[in-house]
């Protein structure tokens, strides 16, 4: 065994699951080990961030409302930000046309895994059957993206 091919593609595939299956087949792995660490890395990616979630919104609140507390004491205009982004606009066709199954199989494996799980949860955080949805799509996504790493 390769542990370190196997530990790059571990940690590739908690951060950007899409690339992880090509990543298995440069390192020459077997097709059952990049799979099984594809699925892991996505997995525990899932975890971390699923259920960390919570915490790095509220984070991310206050630090912007610190920032815009500060630039008012310093009399600085804030800039207008854009809301409806093509990325914001996407994320909400797809949780109004496929729902919560769309955004539990897609959303970790398109956007990323961190930003993914951020987003299932603050959109379908409450319900139960949601992180085993994140981890059934990502299985799915591991079988479907293994096979056409080690097809093409």
């Amino acid at each position: 065994m390769a542990w370190g091919y196997l530990t790059t593609v571990f940690f590739l595939a908690t951060v950007k699951f899409m690339f992880a299956p090509a990543a298995g087949r440069a390192f020459d792995l077997p097709f059952w080990e990049t799979f099984f660490t594809c699925f892991a890395g996505g997995t525990f990616g899932s975890f971390v961030f699923y259920f960390s979630s919570e915490l790095l919104i509220k984070y991310s609140h206050n630090r912007k409302v610190a920032k815009h507390e500060e630039f008012e004491r310093l009399g600085i205009t804030i800039p207008f930000k854009k809301k409806f982004t093509k990325t914001n606009r996407f994320i909400i066709k797809i949780k109004r046309s496929l729902g919560i199954y769309g955004i539990c199989f897609w959303a970790p494996f398109f956007l990323s895994v961190p930003i993914g799980s951020i987003i299932v949860a603050k959109f379908y955080g409450k319900l139960k059957k949601t992180f085993p949805l994140i981890i059934l799509g990502m299985g799915i996504n591991a079988i479907v993206m293994t096979l056409i790493a080690y097809i093409f």
